[in-house]
């Protein structure tokens, strides 16, 4: 296999994508990597992966190690059985640490690595042929993961949009990886996880007070500020501070009048 290790490119991208999706999700994915690591299979079909080892993080954050052992710790503690998707999201949600890697002032940054991250995951979803379904899943994964430090601050309206993100369990399943395989610390996804439970789908997803048609009705032309409109009446609605047809349409033309 080490031998061969540089050939693996003969074989087409969608079976190399299948039998690591295998490795992913079968039970034993931090011993596959190492295998695939020590093989030097892993620099050959994910380089980007490779190159997490020896990057040091902040110890503060990350007292496990660098990048490559963070990342294997969390394949550790997939579930089993486990979502190809959400395998994928654990495996590149800090591929973008490598390349932003700097030591401030006051510690190891890694500035915009998830802006980085997304890009990098979506080459390699290109790469390997993903579907588009489940590349969308992947990408959004990557690009989510660091919003749960934010949640207990968030506004109410921010929350439960955030919230009722598609596939959200698999954004909360990849949070409690993260903070297992680094500081421990389960306090935001505890917090994620009982508003989840608590709110109601009705205040999460209200029926729309107003739409398009009601606002052709008194004026305004259809356009993009339709999009800027019906939003700020749907976070009222969030936060509780619109409760009728008549508060939102009040609210439409105190803060966006007519032009």
């Amino acid at each position: 296999m080490e031998k061969l290790a540089s050939q693996i490119h003969q074989v087409s991208r969608e079976r190399v994508r299948d039998e690591l999706s295998k490795m992913l999700t079968e039970g034993h994915a931090r011993e596959a990597f190492l295998l695939l690591d020590k093989s030097g299979l892993l620099e050959e079909a994910l380089p980007e992966i490779s190159a997490m080892k020896g990057v040091e993080q902040p110890p503060q954050y990350h007292p496990e190690g660098d990048v490559f052992v963070h990342t294997l710790l969390l394949l550790h503690n997939l579930p089993h059985p486990c979502p190809s998707t959400l395998a994928w999201g654990a495996l590149l949600h800090d591929v973008g640490k490598p390349p932003t890697f700097r030591v401030a002032p006051d510690r190891i940054r890694f500035d915009g690595h998830v802006e980085v991250g997304v890009r990098m995951a979506e080459e390699i979803c290109q790469r390997l042929r993903f579907s588009n379904e489940d590349t969308e899943e992947i990408l959004a994964l990557v690009n989510h993961h660091m919003r749960f430090a934010h949640v207990t601050q968030m506004r109410e309206s921010t929350l439960k949009k955030f919230l009722r993100m598609p596939k959200f369990e698999e954004h909360l399943a990849l949070h409690r990886l993260d903070c297992q395989s680094s500081h421990g610390d389960l306090s935001s996804y505890n917090f994620a996880r009982e508003k989840l439970a608590t709110i109601p789908p009705e205040k999460m997803r209200p029926a729309p007070l107003v739409n398009g048609d009601d606002l052709i009705a008194v004026g305004y032309r259809p356009g993009p500020r339709f999009k800027e409109i019906l939003s700020a009446v749907e976070d009222g609605q969030l936060e509780s501070r619109l409760q009728s047809k008549d508060e939102a349409m009040e609210f439409i033309s105190r803060e966006f009048p007519l032009q």
